[in-house]
């Protein structure tokens, strides 16, 4: 996959809503690039300016301050004739779908088509190809309201294809779908990417569909881009606070605060939870630390995940020693991943309080 091609950039945009008696600033001075062929990831909760964000890329909300720059061209320099002829590189779907309730399937996937006049026979081709593409090529002659959730997602996906577009937004495209049918539709989007070198776009509140399919996400609060990077390193070592929220919401590894207090109540033990790399090792390095120190210790709580196919999650381990043993226990660990000291029931340590995780040496400086 290419990625060192610019596809879509922002510079300093900036995007406000003026009312009669306020001005509601939604995208904040964010400057953020998308690399060709990637799948890239905006996360945010409701009202931090995400869904206005990927708008600004095909111009349906204009950007007010700041640049959008999108295949090469600066969309707020672009007279309208020319915007017309970008959005049909530019392909999008929607959490409701948007279909036309008295077009057939067939005729919903190839409405765009219409519009940019291609002929009929063309048409048919490219809707039969596009349908054959999603799976429901049985459902040329359906109507709408005869499909399932997920299915309506796979018209609005060919429809959005219909067109050849360099780029795929997806706006929410999952959030009105059941667990199983949202492990297909993203499924979809990453054949969209890998088979047909399309760049795809995905908007989400949901880290679980960032995890599954993106390669690099940004998150944004009060319209403001807080986080950007690759999404294993974003998992791994969220920095910002709303980044660490997205992140516990889809990686059941740490201890809440709700859940340690009652760890607490049933451990008196002393409670650290430390980080699993995809190295795999750190369970053999533990035990042999726990002989060396004289220390013995048990996992209490935590679990681990796949993020791009690579391993990770964090273990919350009960210690019982003599306190100077322990330390020098957590020392050690320290060497080669990261530890959270939680202390004890009656001496407790709010690690989880401050940042994630204390940090361990960069590589050439372990021991």
């Amino acid at each position: 996959m290419n990625m060192s091609t610019p596809i879509v950039e922002f510079v300093n945009a900036k995007k406000q809503f003026r009312g009669k008696k306020s001005t509601v600033t939604a995208v904040d001075d964010v400057t953020l690039t998308v690399d060709k062929g990637e799948v890239f990831g905006v996360i945010g909760y409701s009202g931090a300016g995400k869904s206005t964000l990927v708008r600004m890329i095909n111009a349906l909300e204009p950007a007010t301050g700041g640049q959008v720059v999108v295949l090469g061209r600066d969309v707020s320099a672009l007279k309208e004739s020319e915007l017309r002829q970008l959005r049909l590189e530019i392909g999008m779907i929607f959490q409701q779908f948007n279909l036309l309730q008295s077009r057939s399937v067939a005729a919903n996937v190839a409405y765009p088509l219409e519009v940019a006049g291609v002929g009929r026979a063309e048409r048919a081709r490219r809707v039969a190809e596009l349908l054959e593409f999603v799976g429901l090529s049985d459902k040329a002659k359906a109507v709408p309201s005869q499909l399932s959730g997920g299915q309506k997602q796979r018209v609005g996906i060919a429809r959005a294809l219909a067109t050849n577009p360099t780029l795929l937004l997806a706006d929410e495209a999952t959030s009105a779908l059941d667990p199983e049918t949202t492990a297909d539709v993203l499924g979809l989007l990453r054949r969209v990417n890998e088979e047909l070198g399309i760049t795809v776009i995905v908007i989400t509140h949901e880290m679980d569909v960032v995890k599954a399919i993106c390669d690099r996400v940004a998150v944004m609060e009060q319209g403001k881009v807080v986080e950007v990077g690759e999404v294993y390193q974003v998992f791994s070592h969220p920095e910002h606070r709303a980044t660490r929220r997205f992140v516990s919401s889809a990686i059941k590894d740490r201890p809440d605060a709700d859940v340690l207090a009652r760890l607490r109540e049933r451990h008196r033990e002393h409670l650290i939870t430390v980080y699993v790399h995809e190295d795999g090792g750190q369970g053999d390095r533990i035990t042999d630390l726990l002989v060396r120190h004289g220390v013995r210790g048990g996992i209490i709580y935590g679990g681990i995940s796949e993020v791009k196919q690579r391993p990770f999650g964090s273990l919350t381990w009960g210690l019982e020693g003599e306190p100077e043993a322990i330390a020098g226990f957590i020392a050690d660990v320290r060497q080669y991943t990261h530890v959270v000291d939680l202390g004890t029931a009656e001496n407790p340590l709010d690690g989880f309080g401050h940042a994630d995780f204390v940090a361990a040496p960069e590589e050439g400086d372990r021991a």
